[in-house]
């Protein structure tokens, strides 16, 4: 397994992508790999202390063809550099780079792995695009991961040959002390209301307008409950907006290390995503045995099982609101949910168990083919 080159081409670090790659570079250097890794500013950070290498690269987010083609001849180099056995390339814009930039490279070349990390987006022109890439990595590839059931069927449909789901994992946290929980409820600020608390990017996928708005159907209660959101993102603006003008009781915390202590502070975890595949927040909760109230979306029926979450239809925030009334108000339930979190922890992966199947991945790639 030690003396393998990998290289990790990444094209944003936002949400759980970064987190899963930093966490697979980390561990697979760890284990005696050469891994370097090749993306935004923001992946140092990410990194830590360990031996991976790292080099800048800068992918667009969305085409554009002269940011593209200097990214596609930028990682040309990088690759004739680093010389690796096998290309990780995680979500479809650095997939795309990636199998560009590795069209020209002389034979024998790397073995090229994607990793499926999101859904379409909405609208006519980003789903043509998402397509158009989804096809490039598909064909391309020798081998694709992807975090949900349903990412993996359209891959295959792309074109893909050899798929399989990507084993996904949150990072492995102590249970926090009695002082940072009680720091986690001063900074919500409840005054001794229940806390309904979402984590995770303030982007439109994570649906935390749809939560905002369930919230606000719930203040007329008595004792309504205090909605808190930890994160950052492109609608953080845009979510305050609404929740001033709704009158739901929201606290934007803003980025935040200490998620375990919001988890032990809030009353009902909720995860509204429109879309997600393993979604990291929700295994947090889970390890953390609290009560979940989620999407019936992507891969998250497949992660909580039948008994860890009520699951509700996505981008309905009526069904959302009584999903949350419904924990708040019956402690039975709130406590059957609880154990069953706990439960289902048990056969969650952990983060040896995501390097233990990605180094695999990459034995069996790197072999003479």
């Amino acid at each position: 397994m030690t003396g393998q080159r990998i290289a990790c081409v990444l094209a944003s670090t936002a949400g759980g992508t970064g987190r899963h790659a930093a966490m697979l570079a980390s561990g697979c250097a760890a284990r005696g790999m050469a891994v370097g890794v090749f993306g935004p500013a923001a992946v140092p950070d990410m990194l830590g202390d360990n031996t991976a290498s790292y080099a800048p690269l800068d992918i667009a987010g969305r085409p554009r063809p002269a940011r593209d083609a200097a990214a596609v001849l930028r990682l040309r180099g990088l690759l004739a550099w680093w010389q690796p056995d096998v290309v990780h390339a995680h979500g479809l814009r650095a997939a795309a780079v990636t199998a560009l930039a590795l069209a020209a490279t002389a034979r024998p070349r790397p073995a090229l792995l994607v990793t499926a990390h999101n859904a379409a987006p909405a609208g006519i022109a980003p789903s043509a695009v998402y397509r158009a890439l989804e096809r490039l990595a598909a064909r391309r590839a020798d081998a694709v991961l992807c975090v949900s059931a349903d990412l993996a069927e359209r891959m295959r449909r792309a074109g893909a040959r050899d798929v399989a789901l990507a084993v996904v994992a949150a990072p492995a946290a102590a249970a926090p002390s009695a002082e940072a929980v009680a720091k986690a409820r001063a900074d919500i600020g409840a005054d001794g209301h229940k806390v309904v608390l979402g984590v995770g990017r303030l982007a439109r996928q994570k649906g935390f307008d749809v939560l905002v708005d369930a919230c606000a159907r719930l203040r007329r209660r008595d004792r309504a409950p205090v909605l808190a959101i930890a994160g950052e993102g492109p609608l953080d603006s845009e979510l305050r907006t609404r929740a001033r003008v709704s009158g739901a009781g929201v606290r934007f915390l803003g980025p935040r290390g200490d998620v375990p202590s919001l988890l032990a502070a809030a009353d009902v975890v909720a995860v509204p995503s429109r879309w997600d595949g393993q979604p990291l927040i929700v295994q947090e909760a889970l390890r953390a045995g609290c009560s979940v109230v989620a999407s019936r979306a992507g891969g998250i029926p497949a992660l909580v099982g039948e008994e860890a979450a009520l699951l509700v239809r996505p981008a309905d925030s009526g069904r959302l609101a009584a999903a949350i009334a419904s924990v708040l108000d019956d402690p039975g339930l709130a406590g059957r949910l609880r154990v069953a979190a706990a439960a289902r922890a048990s056969d969650l992966p952990s983060p040896a168990d995501a390097v233990d199947a990605a180094a695999a991945t990459y034995a069996r790639l790197a072999a003479p083919r």
